[in-house]
């Protein structure tokens, strides 16, 4: 039995319900005779991966879909060994270099080279439009969170490699990635889809699942659909989540209870508490047990930009002041390029923290 966010995920381009134009775009491409590196980004929750892998699936068929998980072996300049996750398939594999922190470089430049050295060569039915590609596509997942010289590796292996390999870069946001690469790559916004579009994707399934409900309003049933969709922020892979987590709880949906629970992430909820404790409590004693909150979101593998942007806007939720809001969100942009240039994530959380403190005494 498996999720439905991933038993209803398309597996081709023409089953993909929204950004049509993206569609069509990605369509197009995937029938030229010359596929690009692409630079894939939009928030979470948007169909980043899901519209790659349904190009894949246009330019290489279904093989794309047999995935195997391979532990790659990797020795750093100290002579480290290092062990790397590969999701893989004939004709892609798919790698987060992120995850080996500063050694990432290390990954691009003796997994990528190796990939690339060689030329991909399908015997298997060569009169097949789809299988004319002598290219194998690497996706990179959290580009955005690569260290600078990875990305430099990177562009060199774009360069050196391009007649074997094609990447395909997949982050939220393109400011951290280096110009460099943005010129070699096509880039290719995902944005969130609306809430009509969530609503008609939740619509649907609930036909195909027979939910049952408490009434056959349609207004009543788009007010729930509704519900759904702005409490996830409009991520369609939450809001899926949430509407199976509540046709669960509940044989029969009553559309007229407002006690509806929807997916609270424990995360989430504990930066909420942070940001009412900085408000109400500034003082040094608060400040050491934040520290150690935030110790712990971190050995939990949230990462500090998610801590950081979340805690930020829990603190403007707090606050009606416009001057406030505005220093709060300057120093979040402070604090998040330090992010980027420190390596102790735990000293600029806990700066955020201690300024907003500041800050909000000044206006008290």
């Amino acid at each position: 039995m498996s999720l439905w966010v991933d038993k209803y995920r398309p597996k081709t381009l023409s089953q993909l319900s929204y950004h049509d134009s993206i569609t069509q775009s990605l369509r197009a491409l995937s029938k030229s005779g010359d596929f690009p590196h692409l630079l894939v980004y939009g928030p979470s929750g948007s169909g980043k991966k899901t519209r790659i892998y349904c190009t894949l699936n246009e330019i290489f068929g279904s093989q794309v879909e047999k995935l195997k998980i391979d532990v790659k072996t990797f020795v750093t300049s100290s002579n480290r060994k290092l062990e790397f996750n590969v999701l893989s398939s004939p004709y892609h594999l798919e790698i987060t270099p992120s995850d080996m922190g500063n050694n990432d470089r290390v990954v691009i430049q003796d997994l990528l080279k190796d990939v690339a050295s060689t030329e991909q060569v399908d015997f298997s039915n060569q009169s097949s439009s789809k299988t004319k590609h002598r290219f194998k596509i690497v996706i990179i997942n959290e580009a955005d969170s690569l260290s600078r010289d990875a990305q430099a590796a990177l562009r060199r292996t774009m360069e050196k490699y391009s007649s074997n390999i094609r990447l395909i870069l997949v982050c939220n946001t393109i400011s951290n990635i280096i110009s460099p690469i943005k010129s070699r790559t096509l880039l290719v916004r995902i944005p969130s889809p609306s809430i009509g579009n969530i609503n008609s994707i939740l619509n649907n399934i609930s036909q195909k699942e027979s939910i049952k409900f408490s009434s056959t309003n349609e207004q009543e049933l788009t007010n729930l659909f509704n519900h759904i969709s702005i409490e996830s922020n409009r991520n369609l892979r939450r809001a899926l989540l949430s509407f199976e987590t509540i046709c669960m709880q509940n044989e029969t949906i009553n559309l007229k209870s407002t006690n509806l629970s929807l997916i609270n992430l424990d995360w989430e909820i504990i930066i909420k508490n942070l940001s009412i404790q900085i408000k109400n409590n500034r003082n040094v004693a608060t400040l050491a047990k934040i520290r150690v909150v935030l110790y712990e979101l971190l050995s939990h593998c949230i990462p500090a930009r998610t801590i950081l942007k979340t805690l930020l806007m829990d603190l403007i939720d707090q606050f009606n002041n416009d001057s406030i809001i505005q220093e709060l969100v300057e120093l979040a942009s402070i604090f998040n390029e330090r992010l980027s240039l420190g390596s102790k994530s735990i000293f600029h959380l806990e700066g955020f923290v201690a300024k907003s403190m500041v800050v909000i005494d000044n206006y008290s």
